[in-house]
């Protein structure tokens, strides 16, 4: 599995020119005027990873398949969205299809680009997100708790959502406070309780040591993860081939891109791990929750797999690229064979044993 993450935020603030950037393509329109984008672009991207890199050059792979991410370049919202205001509906109807949701803020001063809101002030643009989110919540369960329908609930469920409808109308976001009320609230497509990253988009100046902007921001929500990036910056860099963009990035004394910052706080947020199997045929990246049993993650792979698994070899990336295959990890003793208790680990390479 990769994940999706939907850009969302005010118009004007750069949600396309990161799209752009983020997918090496200039799929979105930018333009300097509100709803620019209506349907939502897509953009599949695959996550480089160096570990995959080195597997399938030790296994000689005829091919390498890297794990991906999926980012949702969404209209823009306004205030009144959650009424229909702007394109409201469309908006909220396309969130709703995402794993984690990716807070656009402009925090760059400029003459040339309108603000939807006529003066730049980041932490007022999320309340207004999270005002929308949070009124579009409240709009759901207070539908699914209707006389007619509450009739069709259990007592459980609806003492959870009570509680969840006092919690929005107090302004507070949806927090789930085990798997069983997540596995509810999940079902009603309910967006407050996504995760997500605030991501400030600066001027060139600001990239490193941020500004007056970001200050705010990270002094409002010091919970969240919170990035700093500079989208046109971005949309320079995946414009390059490799060895320029190396060297761009160390004119500019960036270590890694946004994409990079990205996905590394993606996988952290969404409690994400990666696998590896590595062969003759091809050395492929797979993605599984954080504290998946074997025969799960081998349902990644084939979901018949999980019901015949026998067991996996396993031996950590580490110990393969170190000894360089399977065969001499197995001979050194780092080669272990796991039962269906086994946590699978980031950086695994697996080799599943699978009925026929």
């Amino acid at each position: 599995m990769g994940f999706k993450c939907g850009i969302v935020g005010l118009p004007n603030v750069g949600k396309s020119t990161l799209f752009n950037a983020l997918t090496a393509s200039k799929n979105a329109e930018a333009a300097n005027f509100p709803f620019c984008t209506i349907d939502p672009n897509i953009g599949i991207v695959d996550v480089v990873d160096e570990r995959l890199d080195q597997l399938t050059k030790l296994s000689n792979s005829k091919k390498k398949i890297y794990t991906n991410i999926t980012f949702v370049d969404i209209a823009g919202l306004v205030k009144g969205a959650s009424k229909g205001e702007g394109l409201g509906n469309k908006f909220l109807s396309h969130i709703k299809e995402v794993d984690a949701i990716i807070h656009l803020v402009r925090c760059f001063e400029s003459d040339k680009i309108t603000h939807v809101n006529s003066k730049i002030n980041p932490v007022d643009d999320l309340e207004t997100i999270k005002t929308e989110i949070i009124l579009s919540d409240l709009d759901i369960i207070q539908k699914k708790l209707e006389k007619g329908k509450k009739k069709l609930l259990g007592e459980k469920e609806i003492k959870i959502l009570e509680d969840k409808l006092k919690q929005l109308n107090d302004g507070k976001e949806v927090i789930a406070n085990d798997k069983n009320e997540e596995k509810i609230l999940n079902t009603l497509g309910l967006l407050s309780i996504k995760p997500k990253i605030i991501v400030c988009n600066v001027d060139e100046e600001s990239l490193a040591k941020g500004n007056t902007f970001t200050k705010s921001v990270k002094k409002n929500y010091p919970e969240e993860k919170v990035v700093t990036i500079c989208a046109d910056i971005e949309d320079q860099i995946m414009s390059l081939d490799k060895n320029e963009r190396e060297t761009f990035m160390k004119e500019i004394g960036l270590n890694k891109t946004g994409l990079n910052q990205l996905i590394k706080e993606g996988y952290e947020l969404l409690n994400l791990d990666t696998f590896f199997t590595s062969g003759p045929e091809e050395s492929r990246a797979w993605t599984v929750e954080k504290n998946t049993p074997a025969p799960k993650a081998a349902s990644v792979i084939h979901t018949d797999f999980e019901k015949n698994f026998i067991r996996a070899e396993t031996v950590t990336c580490e110990d393969f690229i170190k000894y360089g295959s399977a065969e001499k990890c197995k001979e050194n003793g780092k080669l272990r064979i796991e039962g269906k208790d086994y946590i699978v680990k980031d950086g695994d390479v697996l080799y599943f044993r699978v009925n026929p």
